[in-house]
């Protein structure tokens, strides 16, 4: 009875640091530089942007968004339904940009609200880093 028990545990436990793990690498690949295709659905405009991700945990994500020292600010995570959600904040000089995306089969798809420029930009992106 001991050794079953004994068993048991040991089974929990690997089992419970092996999700663990898989869940981190999952995160761990969106960490590089991303390009975002600003117009999906229209495949003759060359419409885009960037974003690298340079670090990312189960709670925050931290990185640059749009270009090159646009700062993400309140990076978030959410892998409910095991689906890698994040939600940020950036901006520039004409406001702040409320960003949303979830990772799927190596892309992202996003949407980019800004307030002040009244507008609402869907996107998805590749990764190029």
């Amino acid at each position: 009875m001991r050794q079953l028990m004994t068993f048991t545990v040991f089974v929990l436990i690997t089992s419970f640091y092996s999700f663990s793990q898989e869940d981190t690498k999952d995160l761990q690949q969106l960490v590089g530089e991303w390009k975002l295709d600003m117009s999906p659905q229209d495949t003759t405009d060359s419409n885009f942007a960037m974003m690298r991700i340079d670090k990312i945990t189960s709670k925050s994500v931290e990185g640059t968004f749009y270009r090159e020292g646009v700062k993400m600010r309140e990076g978030r995570v959410n892998t409910q339904l095991d689906v890698i959600y994040v939600a940020l904040i950036s901006g520039d000089n004409s406001g702040d940009y409320n960003t949303t995306f979830y990772y799927k089969n190596g892309k992202l798809y996003g949407s980019t609200h800004a307030i002040k420029k009244d507008f609402l930009a869907v996107w998805t992106a590749e990764k190029i880093k």
